[in-house]
């Protein structure tokens, strides 16, 4: 019987094989295009389990977990079972309030879109603190399996600071709970003659031998979503392979449920809007704006800007002012600096934010005085409607760009890229100095205060000369963040873009500690084969999209 065939007679969900479906998920946000064979959505965890049984009994049989599908690298597109988990694994299981109200936890299967949960969350007066800047779009699986973050990583971090506990279908096809272990109960785990128990001595094991070779090569950012976190297993006395898994891209079993911690809003907050000529002061006025404690600093440029002017009709709905005149007005300042030529280079966002609202002001309105004495041009918005103006332009441009680039699409293969803040005098000019000489159409966006940028190109892919720079340029970058200690991704994950050069940001050793990892959890290659490690680069290019 056929692959489909034995599916279907498994009864193990929504069994998907038509063309258009395939051709739908044989695409993510990223550049690459892979064919499945087969598209199941099951309905429970017990049906994820038949199919990894079934996969694990089957030679040349995989499975790509797969939640929204905006993973920007390649992870959620595979050759063989796409599993789609948006259809019925999308339901929230439960939040829970701490007993003085200023944080809590909630459940979350992997398939609900993160903007359901954060509604679900807000109705309690709570939030996860770390969601992306494709908020409105992802779900939450995808955050999980990323090791997401967004704009608030400056004060609280990413999806693996935030992760309490997760239930995985592992490769011997049983569900596990992975928390919050003593060192009494990782024993106990340990001694056990099972799957699960051989699971924690060998990952105990390689963290406890290596443990030098692991501290020597944790990254020396702020965020970092490459690798398996072998530094993260330990925090004080408490072991967690939960932060293991965050981050593994479906590399290492299929995620059924995640609890992850929330925390109260801030009550108040103020926007300083920064608008800056030239890129030569950026670290300075960074390091300038940090020392008040933004809870955010981002960042889009001029290109971003200029598109949002062109498609304002888009930004209608999504501000939803009332027509594009309404909104039109709102864009009154930023038009006037297009007209007569003033426009800046670079827009930077700081966000104050707390309980006390005189505080609040105070912190920001000392870091505009900061900012305007050195000469630059900014403002203190004067309402959360116009500081939401901003900040949708930040989040939401991306996926406007992306709409709108007829003849060509959004190639993210540099897109993810970080270095500490300190070194960004240096660094940026170097960065231009490679991609000038391309002349590409570009935008960068991203989150200064953590020196991580997101650059995507508008290229035509069809177009040989354009598939052929994309190795090219990559090579160029990547050394140059790896030239300052940074990482090639901090929070997209390296998927099958980034896999071809993560020896060159961990080295042999840590591969190797890396395929160790891979192989105790997946000892028959079942899980996302093909992502992360042993992702070959010639395959790669042959699989960019050509439309």
């Amino acid at each position: 019987m056929s692959l489909v065939g034995d599916l279907r007679e498994l009864d193990c969900g929504d069994i998907t094989a038509d063309d258009a479906a395939l051709e739908a998920f044989s695409h993510d946000a990223s550049i690459f295009a892979v064919r499945p064979q087969v598209i199941v959505a099951p309905r429970t965890a017990a049906d994820v389990r038949k199919v990894v049984q079934y996969a694990g009994t089957h030679a040349g049989v995989a499975i790509t977990p797969r939640a929204a599908g905006t993973d920007m690298s390649g992870g959620a597109i595979g050759s063989s079972i796409v599993m789609d988990v948006l259809p019925h694994l999308n339901k929230l299981i439960d939040i829970t309030r701490s007993e003085d109200e200023k944080d809590g936890v909630a459940t979350v299967q992997p398939g609900m879109f993160y903007r359901d949960f954060e509604q679900a969350t807000m109705a309690r007066g709570l939030q996860y603190p770390v969601f992306p800047a494709s908020r409105d779009l992802c779900a939450m699986g995808g955050i999980v399996a990323n090791n997401a973050a967004g704009e608030r990583t400056l004060a609280f971090g990413q999806t693996v600071d935030w992760i309490r506990s997760l239930k995985m279908v592992c490769a011997d096809g049983n569900e596990y709970t992975f928390g919050p272990l003593t060192k009494a109960e990782l024993d106990a785990k340990a001694s056990q003659t099972t799957f699960e128990g051989s699971l924690y001595r060998s990952i105990r094991y390689l963290a406890e031998k290596n443990r030098d070779l692991i501290e020597h090569h944790r990254p020396n950012v702020s965020k970092n979503s490459s690798g398996y976190y072998l530094w993260k297993l330990w925090k004080d006395d408490e072991f967690n392979m939960a932060r293991l898994i965050v981050g593994s891209q479906g590399t290492l079993g299929v995620i059924t449920e995640a609890t992850l911690g929330l925390t109260k809003p801030a009550t108040y907050r103020r926007t300083v809007v920064v608008f800056m000529k030239s890129l030569d002061r950026i670290a300075e006025l960074t390091n300038q704006i940090l020392h008040y404690q933004p809870e955010s600093l981002e960042s889009f440029d001029d290109k971003t800007l200029s598109f949002t002017l062109q498609f304002l009709p888009d930004f209608v709905r999504i501000l939803g002012a009332s027509n594009i005149v309404s909104l039109a007005w709102q864009f009154i300042p930023e038009a006037w600096m297009l007209l007569t030529g003033g426009f800046p280079k670079l827009i930077l966002l700081a966000e104050f934010a707390g309980e006390d609202a005189h505080e609040v002001e105070r912190q920001a309105k000392r870091a505009l005085d900061v900012v305007q004495h050195s000469g630059l041009k900014a403002r203190l918005t004067k309402s959360a409607k116009e500081s939401h103006k901003y900040w949708t332009i930040r989040r939401q441009s991306f996926n406007v760009i992306r709409s709108h680039a007829k003849g060509k699409r959004t190639t993210p293969f540099v897109d993810d890229i970080i270095v500490r803040p300190e070194h960004m005098p240096e660094f940026l000019p170097r960065l231009n100095a490679i991609l000038d000489p391309y002349h590409l159409t570009l935008t960068i966006a991203g989150h200064v205060g953590d020196g991580n940028f997101h650059i995507i190109p508008l290229m035509d892919l069809s177009d040989e000369r354009n598939r052929r720079i994309i190795p090219e340029i990559a090579e160029k970058v990547y050394d140059l963040v790896l030239e300052y200690h940074g990482s090639i991704t901090a929070e997209h994950n390296d998927g099958i873009i980034r896999g071809p050069w993560m020896e060159r940001m961990w080295g042999k050793e840590m591969m190797e500690l890396f395929a160790k990892v891979k192989h105790t959890f997946d000892p028959k290659g079942i899980f996302n084969p093909g992502k992360k490690l042993n992702v070959d680069w010639q395959w790669a290019l042959a699989h960019i999209r050509k439309d």
